[in-house]
């Protein structure tokens, strides 16, 4: 028996793919507006984390 069988014996498999297309949609929205609305100072904080050579990790901020 095919797959396509199993998913036409499902009562409503229709919905399912709306509802992913819903969660996909609503996350990249949030996502988006978190970059947006978001700290801008926070941002630039953390994106200049991996080149700051001048600190030690673990060690105690100044």
């Amino acid at each position: 028996m095919k797959f396509i069988n199993y998913l036409q014996s499902i009562t409503g498999v229709g919905i399912f793919p709306l509802i992913s297309l819903l969660i996909f949609v609503s996350f990249f929205l949030l996502v988006t507006l978190y970059v947006i609305l978001g700290n801008k100072a926070h941002f630039e904080k953390v994106s200049n984390l991996p080149i700051e050579e001048n600190q030690q990790p673990n060690a105690p901020k100044s």
